[in-house]
């Protein structure tokens, strides 16, 4: 199976605001960068839209060692997510979950792949979070004007 690294990132003003996301996807010596936003976003949907189009990309089965800052998709994608679809998408208080529909995606996405999860510190130099971190702003002032 073909071993590729998943940088990803999002970045949101107003939190509900104008957002971006951003991942960079390697593969032995090849990258590729994708990034986009919306103009009425939040910053959990932006860390799980980048998580989403990066895996989207893989035509394969892949051994994928995923880098995110974002505690929530960590959490979410290794702790609350087998809960949540027992539970037909209700948390553990009866709520609905928030984002249903880019978890629900997120989940068909990661069955596709053996998925390594890391967690990084944002903003503290790790190169390629840094690289996504700035990609997905650049996105959200895109989408701020």
């Amino acid at each position: 199976m073909k071993e590729v690294f998943l940088y990803t990132d999002g970045a949101c003003s107003g939190n509900p605001g104008p957002g971006g996301w951003a991942c960079l996807l390697v593969y032995k010596t090849q990258e590729k960068e994708l990034s986009g936003g919306s103009t009425h976003t939040t910053n959990n949907q932006m860390e799980l839209t980048a998580v989403i189009n990066g895996l989207r990309q893989l035509k394969e089965n892949c051994v994928v060692h995923l880098y995110t800052d974002s505690k929530y998709v960590l959490e979410g994608a290794t702790r609350w997510l087998f809960d949540w679809k027992k539970n037909n998408w209700k948390k553990a208080d009866k709520k609905p979950v928030l984002n249903q529909d880019l978890w629900q995606e997120l989940d068909k996405q990661l069955s596709r792949h053996t998925i390594h999860w890391n967690w990084v510190k944002g903003h503290a130099g790790h190169p390629e979070n840094e690289r996504v971190d700035q990609l997905a702003c650049q996105q959200r002032d895109l989408y701020s004007s």
